[in-house]
Parts: C-alpha cells; sequence; structure tokens
C-alpha cells in the first residue's frame, strides 16, 4: 500500500514517531507521500525524508489555510525551494472556506500559481477542497487539457462531483478514514466511482478510521480504509490494495518506488 497523504511531521508523533513509522512498515505501508504546509513544516518534513529515505517523499506547496496577508512571502519560500531540489509533488493546495473566507482571493492567486508550477515541473498536485467544489473545480478547469494530474485529497463529494473532477485532468480521488464512518454518505458515491479512479490516504494524524475514532491517526491504520473499499465494491482486499498502489504509481511515477 501507499499512503498518498500523512503528515506524519507533524507534533502530535514527537514521541513515538519511530516507532510508528515501523508499525506502517510492518503492516504493508510501502511509502508516504508527506504534503507540505506552510515554511513552518518544511524542515522537519526534510529531516523526515532525510531519516527514511526511499520511504517519506514530500511535496512542497502552501496549504490555503495558511494564506493570509503574508501570502507572497510563503510562495517565495516555496518556489525557492522548488528550484533547489526535486519534491514528488506540489501539494497541500487548494481552497478551503471551511475556516475563513477572509482570503478567498489571496487562495485563488496562491491555487493558480501553484497549479502553474505543477505545469512547469510537469509534478503531480495534491488538491484540498473543503466548502469549495465550485471555486476549485471552475478554476481547475480551466487547466483542461494542459496536463494537470493529481490526487483530489479527502473526497467527499456527490457523484456528479466526481465525474467532474475525473473529467477535467488525470485525477484520482483520496479516499481515507471519512468512507469508514457510520454517517458518511461516501461510501453511496465510491459503490459507482470505478477503483480506476481511487488512491488511499490517511491524512495522518487526522481522520482516523472506524473503530478508533477519537484516537491519533497514523498510516498503519490504512488497512482499515482499504477493508472498508473491499467491502463497498465486494472484492478482496489484495485487489483493492494492487489497484489503488498502481494508482498512485501512475500518478507520482513509477521512478520512485522501484
Amino acid at each position: 500500500m501507499i499512503d498518498t497523504h500523512a503528515h506524519l511531521y507533524a507534533e502530535e508523533f514527537a514521541d513515538d514517531r519511530t516507532e510508528m513509522i515501523q508499525r506502517a512498515i510492518d503492516a504493508g505501508i510501502r511509502a508516504v507521500i508527506l504534503p507540505n504546509v506552510d515554511q513552518s513544516t518544511i524542515e522537519p518534513m526534510l529531516e523526515l525524508e532525510k531519516k527514511f529515505p526511499g520511504y517519506c517523499f514530500p511535496a512542497i506547496g502552501l496549504h490555503p489555510t495558511s494564506v493570509g496577508e503574508n501570502f507572497e512571502e510563503e510562495l517565495q519560500v516555496m518556489e525557492s525551494w522548488l528550484s533547489k531540489r526535486k519534491f514528488i509533488a506540489i501539494g497541500e493546495i487548494g481552497i478551503d472556506l471551511y475556516w475563513d473566507k477572509t482570503f478567498l482571493k489571496e487562495q485563488v492567486i496562491c491555487f493558480e500559481t501553484q497549479l502553474t508550477w505543477s505545469l512547469e515541473k510537469k509534478l503531480p498536485v495534491i488538491i484540498h477542497v473543503r466548502d469549495s467544489f465550485e471555486e476549485t473545480l471552475q478554476i481547475v478547469e480551466k487547466y483542461q487539457g494542459k496536463g494537470l494530474r493529481g490526487i483530489f485529497h479527502s473526497f467527499t463529494g456527490n457523484e456528479e462531483q466526481a465525474v467532474r473532477i475525473l473529467n477535467s485532468g488525470n485525477f484520482k480521488l483520496g479516499i481515507n478514514g471519512i468512507v469508514t464512518f457510520k454517517n458518511s454518505g461516501l461510501k453511496d458515491v465510491i459503490r459507482n466511482i470505478n477503483p480506476e479512479n481511487i488512491v488511499i490516504e490517511t491524512d495522518a494524524p487526522y481522520l482516523t478510521p472506524a473503530p478508533h475514532r477519537g484516537k491519533r491517526n497514523e498510516s498503519a491504520m490504512i488497512s482499515l480504509v482499504a477493508e472498508k473499499l473491499a467491502e463497498i465494491y465486494g472484492i478482496e482486499i489484495n485487489d483493492v490494495i494492487s489497484k489503488t498502489t498502481q494508482n498512485a504509481i501512475n500518478i507520482f511515477g513509477e521512478e520512485h518506488f522501484d
């Protein structure tokens, strides 16, 4: 399995980070993608890559909830790092109108700027959408046919929205612990989406799958997401693992996962 989205550099793992990653390895997770948040998370993210080379793969980007008055400075930091070394993706980027709508205009500027970087560098994008589906898709659809590829992280939309995403570029839907929640309608949507279009993720330390809700999430728990998908599709869990792993490799590039 590949955990296509986890913040394993977060403070929540300060006391047992090495042990937590060993549990992921033991659980069959062959790689973890680390999306960045802002300039404060770059150093701990790269330290983790250094400690687990070929296992933890950092992405670079400015998270929409970190977009504020200093957004231009933050973007400059991201761009400078992008010119210094290689990253597996541009992310986590997007639009978030759940927490605050104050900087919507700035979020749009940051999102479009970073989408442009992804095309210039031929890198996939990791897109965050929260209470902003229409705003996000209107932007992404402007790039249709230009070669955008990536993952719509933590997909919770309906079937019509899934179709729009999949028609707007070479995208996969990131499915995490939300699909295991008792009152989540996501499983009814997923049932009608071809597994070819899905990757699995944790968003650790957040969105812990049932039956562990309320506890800290970690990469090893991605197996619970795979189990739920196997149940939804009525197929063997090994088929889910094989398909979602290949989907992730197709997006991020097989050269990383030899």
